[in-house]
């Protein structure tokens, strides 16, 4: 706790200095759980009370850490029990005050949703005080990173020992902001297998497909896309241009004659027609077409890897939920956004909206991983991977900016070319999302950025990931 307390404090002291331009003198009000949440938050108060800042403890429950509370009181800090008609008045107004809030409220144990008074006075937080959360924001579902009540919202999250599930998970995670990872000596007691798991850029070059001196264009892999159509052309080329970007041997088209033109003008070393491959993407840009439909039918009946997104995902899970399942849950890799997510679980029986899933995505994920037999990828501002045994990935590696149309295509372009070489769904959908964001923050420098940008600098961030691991 000692080390957690002086690792905290350091991070305020370091947020006073960049956001108030100084520590003595500044004002900063701690909103103090019962638990050891709340003693971490007492005793990292006591530390900046000893730099000069003023500091209130507005306790939110009859009982508070006792060695924390003397540790502040002796260093001279405020105690006001907020859990009183007096005491509440008093802490709102010392509240308004506040230039940096320090949230240890409730911690791993604690339930979703903010009760009184707690839910009130982080209502109370002044806008532009800065607010930082004592191991996770209070109010999240520490597990499932749901939050259905009132939460804490922190600009920064100090965690200790190992990220917890929430900070990964969305909705939670975006209620994290920056989070800062502080070892404290509890990592031996961990359990070896993760809740959720994150790669970095080191776990992703470990893992992406180098070709070696004696490969050629056939041995580092063949996509066959079946993508785009009259409405939407720019699909097939957005998800062709992400996979030959990415380095995939060769990507064979197969698409309507107008799209195929299209694709060919923009990626010249794409290759018309059918052939041998060793993967499909499937769907990306697809509306209701008898050659497409055929065409996907034909890809899903091969029983080679396959990324569906979009135009196919309908047929896929439809065939899933009939029992046609050639294609195994590890190398089967769906792309859906939250409304698609909702629209295949309606298909297999279920009343979910969009809002739902957007509410749940863990749940959500994990759902229609095990009713289709697949994994899944669920896009959105944090994208989460599920397969059916209920192992998860979360990845949040680029920009807002990202939310721009075609953006998925070359997603699932990205994806489609490491199955092409023999990467599994659950890694694939990982890594791809992870490039993917990358390549959109060095696209964006900070600004808008379109579709195709995320795919032209595709190129350079894998080489630049690569070199740094090597």
């Amino acid at each position: 706790m000692d080390k957690a307390a002086a690792r905290l404090a350091v991070v305020c002291v370091d947020l006073l200095r960049e956001r108030r331009g100084g520590v003595n003198g500044r004002r900063v009000v701690l909103l103090v759980g019962p638990g050891n949440n709340g003693g971490d938050a007492l005793l990292a108060g006591a530390r900046l009370r000893q730099r000069g800042v003023r500091v209130d403890a507005l306790l939110v429950g009859k009982r508070a850490h006792g060695r924390g509370l003397a540790a502040l009181t002796s260093a001279g800090g405020n105690v006001i029990d907020a859990s009183t008609d007096v005491g509440f008045a008093q802490a709102l107004s010392t509240l308004a005050d506040a230039e940096l809030v320090m949230d240890g409220i409730v911690g791993i144990s604690g339930s979703s949703g903010l009760r009184a008074p707690a839910g009130a006075l982080v209502e109370g937080i002044p806008v532009g005080a800065v607010v930082v959360a004592v191991d996770l924001p209070s109010g999240v579902d520490p597990d499932s990173g749901e939050t259905p009540g009132p939460h804490v919202h922190a600009d920064v999250t100090v965690s200790f020992g190992a990220l917890k599930p929430c900070l990964l998970l969305p909705p939670a995670a975006h209620a994290a902001g920056r989070v800062v990872e502080v070892s404290v000596g509890i990592e031996s007691g961990l359990p070896a297998q993760p809740v959720v798991r994150r790669l970095t850029s080191a776990g992703v070059a470990a893992r992406w497909p180098v070709p070696g001196r004696s490969a050629h264009k056939y041995t580092r892999g063949v996509l066959g896309v079946v993508a785009g159509s009259d409405a939407y052309p720019g699909a097939a080329v957005l998800a062709v241009a992400g996979a030959v970007r990415a380095g995939v041997g060769i990507v064979r088209f197969v698409g309507p004659a107008g799209v195929t033109d299209h694709v060919l003008r923009a990626v010249p070393e794409s290759v018309p027609g059918w052939g041998r491959v060793q993967a499909w993407l499937l769907g990306s840009g697809v509306e209701s077409d008898p050659g497409q439909d055929e065409a996907i039918d034909r890809a899903l009946d091969s029983g080679l890897p396959c990324v569906v997104d979009a135009g196919a995902l309908a047929a896929c899970v439809s065939r899933r939920a009939g029992g046609t399942r050639p294609v195994a849950a590890n190398n089967l890799l769906l792309t859906p956004h939250a409304g698609e997510l909702a629209r295949m679980l309606e298909l297999l029986g279920h009343r979910v909206t969009r809002a739902e899933v957007e509410a749940r995505p863990l749940h959500h994920v994990l759902w229609l991983a095990g009713e289709a037999d697949a994994t899944v990828l669920l896009k959105g501002p944090t994208t989460l991977i599920a397969d059916p045994q209920g192992v998860v990935s979360s990845q949040h590696d680029g920009p807002a900016w990202l939310a721009t149309a075609g953006s998925g295509d070359v997603l699932a372009g990205i994806a489609g070319a490491l199955m092409a070489t023999g990467v599994e769904a659950m890694d694939a959908g990982a890594m791809a999302a992870h490039v993917h964001g990358r390549a959109g923050g060095r696209a964006s420098s900070g600004g808008p950025i379109a579709a195709g940008d995320i795919a032209t600098a595709t190129p350079a961030t894998v080489a630049e990931m690569l070199a740094t691991f090597a």
